[in-house]
């Protein structure tokens, strides 16, 4: 390493040397960083699986643009959308067709553990709403009772989800009906329930009778190929004759809600914080060490201001230092972080992983705190006198 990096330098690597000179001091130094990594890594990877979760259910269904309740910030949140205004958004000549979407969750008793699925209702014989990947199972849902099952659900068995299938299906008792699921879908866990499930508009109101076939929570619409989507939400804003609906395109509903998750709901604002709190400790640790160090090596500091090296020979060799600790803090942080997001993955069947967009940033983050530590840290030096430090 001392090889390596006065070739880097082009000097003698004053601050690996200083470093290394105290060994516990230094292992302790890295153990700091890396648990300040570690912390970072797992605040991260819960925020992007909270985004992930967020912006899975909207991935189930094809649609242009979304009609929602004022207070609707979430796909299962907010008031219901009377179907009238899905007959007046039909007649805009850029709208293809129109369905109702219904929310609500289903829970099933599994003896030892209750699985609660967020089921989506809507009507199957719009199979062009369905996405691709579930298209081709709609049909099933046309069997009064029947449904779709998220073969990802925390709880279910994954030798259980992959026996299900037409000439197999599964059965099972809920809210007082007998529910028969055919086929699955890939879904996941997320932080409002344990999976997911489609049913039709029909079966999905038997399930809930109190729920209105005229109030969905949600119109969703279609647009002829090639039409102008946020030209088309305009004119249904002035066509609509309800200005309190959230008339949108599907994908800024989608990012809406993910902004709101992000920086409206407690839990979303509780991981930034955990993110800034990780920061905040490996600055005071990265900040601990060099300071400690500079006030070690007072005596030779002065030596070489004596001989007449300025504050940017002194800044580079404690920068020199931030810069180790930080990279090589970052190494067994990365793989502690990374191996306790795929356990909490596995566990919670949520999209917790690092992925390389999160570890160059948290490398990135960790250089910087640690250059931002040594500067500060030099501080000392700087306004020094040479005469006073011996």
């Amino acid at each position: 390493m001392k090889a390596i990096l006065q070739r880097l330098l082009g000097r003698l690597p004053i601050g690996w040397l200083q470093l290394t000179h105290n060994p516990m001091r230094f292992a302790a130094a890295v153990t700091g960083v890396a648990f300040a990594n570690v912390l970072v890594f797992v605040q991260l990877g819960i925020m992007n699986s909270m985004g992930a979760a967020t912006l899975r259910p909207y991935s189930f269904f094809a649609a242009d643009i979304m009609i929602s309740a004022n207070d609707a910030n979430a796909l299962a949140d907010g008031g219901n959308v009377a179907r009238q205004w899905l007959l007046q958004a039909l007649a805009d000549p850029d709208v293809t067709d129109a369905t109702g979407l219904f929310i609500g969750n289903v829970p099933w008793d599994r003896g030892e553990d209750d699985i609660s699925l967020t089921t989506f209702g809507i009507d199957p014989g719009k199979v062009d709403f369905f996405a691709p990947a579930i298209a081709s199972e709609a049909p099933l849902l046309e069997v009064q009772d029947s449904a779709l099952l998220d073969r990802l659900a925390r709880g279910l068995k994954r030798d259980e989800a992959a026996a299900i299938r037409p000439q197999s299906p599964l059965s099972f008792e809920t809210q007082g009906r007998t529910l028969t699921v055919y086929s699955t879908f890939a879904g996941g866990g997320g932080f409002g329930g344990d999976g997911y499930m489609i049913v039709s508009d029909q079966t999905f109101l038997s399930f809930f009778p109190a729920r209105n076939s005229a109030a969905p929570d949600h119109i969703l619409l279609r647009l002829r190929p090639g039409a102008d989507v946020s030209a088309v939400v305009k004119r249904l804003q002035t066509l609509i004759s309800d200005p309190s609906l959230r008339i949108r395109s599907y994908p800024d509903a989608a990012q809406e809600e993910l902004s709101f998750q992000q920086t409206k709901r407690p839990t979303g604002v509780i991981f930034g914080f955990g993110v800034l709190i990780g920061v905040l400790v490996g600055l005071v640790i990265v900040y601990q060490v060099l300071s400690t160090d500079v006030a070690d090596h007072l005596r030779e500091y002065a030596t070489f201001k004596a001989m007449g090296y300025g504050p940017r020979f002194f800044a580079g060799i404690v920068l020199e230092e931030a810069l180790i600790l930080g990279v090589l803090g970052f190494i067994p942080g990365f793989a502690v972080g990374a191996t306790m997001l795929t356990v909490m993955g596995k566990i919670t069947t949520l999209p917790l992983a690092v992925t390389p967009s999160m570890a160059v940033t948290v490398l990135a983050g960790t250089v910087v705190f640690s250059a931002l530590s040594g500067l500060i840290a030099t501080r000392r030096l700087a306004a020094a006198d040479p005469a006073d430090l011996f």
